[in-house]
């Protein structure tokens, strides 16, 4: 598997998720098996980058390549502009985000919302790999089924997109009408994968390795990319590759190692983001890897009382100290947010 010239470990993805696929989520990740992981989305307007948030998100400070970058925005001279300022920061790919459903984003005609203009989106990919081709950095493009179930055009876009030198192509298999609810399909990536040779990655509702392995049968995509299935649980990339590599499933894993995960995974956390906002936006992390625990939802709302980062990293190894005297390994579970409380937490993905 390749983007462009560049070698993956792997063809299992993490998909950008706004307020989620920060640097230390994106390690993690790409530690429990991820063979690649995108940025969460960084806006193209210039006015922005001195900003604290836009700041983090293009921080890759120890984080092992390759280092995708994630743009977004309506203008193609923009756009442009912001692949060559994340390229000087680091990025070895530039990602164009024409996925996102989340209404504020789409009010602002980027996002999935520039699959109703195909001759701007379209000029933005075009604009995005010219910046990129003479510092060879290959460009890759994610987008949806289309804006809503009558105006589905993916198809007619990808081909439109490898003919400007988009590298890669992930579909999500939902219209941004959807947002998150009701099923993903796949007719549409299988569509996409038969017109275009470049690789296509199929996202959506992938949360099992079962899942994983019957869409890309179904699909023929090269890749697949996990979102909300790898909140609270991001070793399911190595079940997923240690199930599509033998057919069996691993053991969940122990409560020792998920604590030492998710202690480690905090510290990182409140590095980048610091004591207030690092231990507010942690909460939600820590929300996800025991929401299927005994006692988890009473925790988790312990936890939201805590206000500071080491009161919380304590509460949280002493939650899981008692459990791992109850229990030698986490139950079998299947996770990821439901539809609804994805909404709520406004990612994209």
């Amino acid at each position: 598997m390749h983007i462009g010239h560049i070698p993956l470990a792997n063809r299992l993805f993490v998909a950008p998720m706004a307020g989620v696929t920060d640097r230390p989520f994106r390690q993690l990740c790409k530690q429990l098996g991820a063979g690649y992981a995108v940025s969460e989305m960084v806006t193209s307007r210039k006015d922005l980058w001195n900003s604290l948030k836009t700041s983090r998100r293009a921080n890759h400070d120890g984080e092992p390549g390759p280092i995708a970058v994630q743009i977004a925005g309506t203008e193609a001279a923009m756009m442009a502009e912001a692949a060559v300022y994340n390229i000087e920061r680091g990025a070895q790919i530039i990602d164009i985000n024409m996925g996102c459903p989340a209404k504020k984003v789409c009010n602002k005609w980027a996002g999935s919302a520039l699959m109703q203009d195909e001759a701007l989106a379209v000029s933005i990919a075009a604009a995005v790999v010219e910046a990129c081709a003479p510092r060879n950095v290959p460009v890759t493009l994610k987008m949806r089924t289309g804006w809503c179930q009558q105006h589905k055009n993916a198809v007619q876009l990808a081909r439109q997109f490898e003919a400007v030198g988009i590298q890669m192509l992930t579909v999500h298999g939902r219209t941004r009408e959807q947002g998150y609810k009701g099923q993903a399909e796949y007719d549409t990536i299988a569509a996409v994968k038969a017109v275009v040779r470049v690789p296509v990655v199929a996202n959506g509702d992938i949360a099992s390795p079962e899942k994983a392995r019957d869409v890309l049968a179904y699909t023929g995509a090269d890749a697949i990319m996990v979102g909300r299935a790898a909140q609270g649980r991001p070793w399911i990339f190595r079940e997923i590759g240690h199930f599509l590599a033998t057919g069996e499933h691993l053991a969940p894993p122990l409560v020792a190692e998920v604590r030492r995960l998710l202690l480690d995974h905090l510290q990182d956390h409140y590095q980048l983001y610091g004591e207030g906002t690092g231990v507010r936006s942690a909460r939600k992390h820590i929300a996800w890897y025991v929401r299927q625990l005994p006692g988890g939802e009473d925790f988790r709302q312990h936890i939201n009382t805590i206000d500071d980062c080491q009161t919380q990293w304590q509460a949280v190894a002493d939650y899981l100290d008692a459990l791992g005297q109850r229990m030698d390994r986490l139950p079998a579970t299947t996770a990821g947010m439901d539809a609804d409380a994805q909404e709520q937490e406004g990612l994209a993905a």
